[in-house]
């Protein structure tokens, strides 16, 4: 599948994206980068729906870890990601991208409950919904909760932004001979255990044959370009 055939899709940004140089919390200037990426994307006609994780606030697996109540723990991230929810939403109003954040927790002072049909008719109105609080339950990452909403957007494929260009078959932080895919099945990228999503995201893209696209978030123009079929990514699909 080439993916300037992407017509619409699903962002996957984690926490630690909004972070910049910072060890935790948001760095507003790397927040407005982000969204200026987002824009870019947005103004070339893409359709757009945007998961940011929690990590750079409040991790439930590391804290269950350490003892908290797992339930509890979860809870506590999932409330983390609509606050990245809502830096996000704030930095692309100020470029003049119309947006909404939907919970899965109903928040209403704050955002919109998640209603799968309103979040459809905002997308169809070029508006950019965030998703936020993952899939409302423990147990779940935000992974699994971008896979989801993928799945009941009828995305034409998730993105996934990190800090490297791809997926390697070791670290390449720490692996300089490491090895860049440029496509992937979904099959190998289970059976090897390589770090793209968790286990049950990826077999939800599988099931609905959706293409997660793996790519470097930091670099600026990466988003548009990666859209464009220009770009340096990896993709895994069927």
């Amino acid at each position: 599948m080439q993916r300037s055939g992407f017509k619409r899709i699903l962002l996957k940004l984690s926490g630690e994206a909004l972070m910049g140089t910072g060890q935790y919390g948001i760095d507003p200037a790397e927040t407005a980068r982000i969204a200026g990426e987002v824009k870019l994307a947005h103004d070339a006609g893409y359709e757009l729906c945007l998961v940011v994780g929690g990590g750079n606030i409040f991790r439930g697996l590391a804290a269950a870890a350490k003892g908290f109540d797992r339930g509890s723990a979860d809870y506590m991230g999932m409330l983390a990601t609509v606050m990245n929810a809502l830096a996000v939403q704030n930095a692309l109003e100020n470029v003049g991208v119309h947006t909404r954040v939907q919970s899965a927790i109903p928040m209403p002072s704050v955002c919109e409950p998640y209603i799968r049909r309103r979040a459809e008719r905002h997308i169809e109105k070029g508006r950019v919904v965030i998703f936020a609080a993952g899939t409302g339950n423990p147990f779940f990452t935000t992974d699994t909760g971008a896979a989801l909403r993928a799945a009941e957007m009828n995305c034409d494929a998730l993105l996934k932004g990190t800090s490297v260009d791809g997926v390697y078959d070791a670290d390449p932080k720490l692996v300089p001979t490491a090895k860049r895919y440029q496509t992937l099945s979904f099959s190998k990228v289970l059976a090897d255990n390589l770090k793209v999503m968790d286990a049950s995201a990826v077999s939800m893209c599988r099931d609905n044959d959706i293409p997660i696209v793996v790519f470097n978030i930091r670099e600026a123009g990466t988003l548009a370009a990666v859209l464009r079929g220009e770009g340096t990514s990896t993709i895994v699909m069927n």
